[in-house]
């Protein structure tokens, strides 16, 4: 398996634009045929290290979250429509 985690510092974290957010992540469950696991977290401790929001992901292999990187879903319906709202993200992938 691989899994891709992003988090994500929103530039308002306001509860609207959290469930925004969350909403838009969570609309490519099943729409996206190389993603196999989708999970989205939205932070509870709010500390200065925390980020908003997080993002799991899993694929069969690298070569499936090459696809859904730039799937035309991935791309216009969720990265176009979040992006206005993030100030910042960080990622971390791995095969395991």
């Amino acid at each position: 398996m691989f899994t891709h985690i992003v988090f994500f510092k929103l530039k308002e974290a306001t509860q609207d634009n959290v469930d925004k957010v969350k909403n838009i992540l969570l609309s490519m469950n099943g729409k996206i045929i190389e993603l196999k696991g989708l999970e989205v977290g939205v932070d509870v401790i709010r500390s200065d290290r925390s980020y908003d929001i997080a993002l799991v992901t899993k694929f069969e292999s690298k070569e499936d979250y090459d696809v859904y990187a730039i799937c035309d879903y991935h791309l216009n319906e969720v990265i176009a429509k979040i992006k206005p709202l993030i100030q910042c993200s960080k990622t971390v992938d791995y095969i395991g």
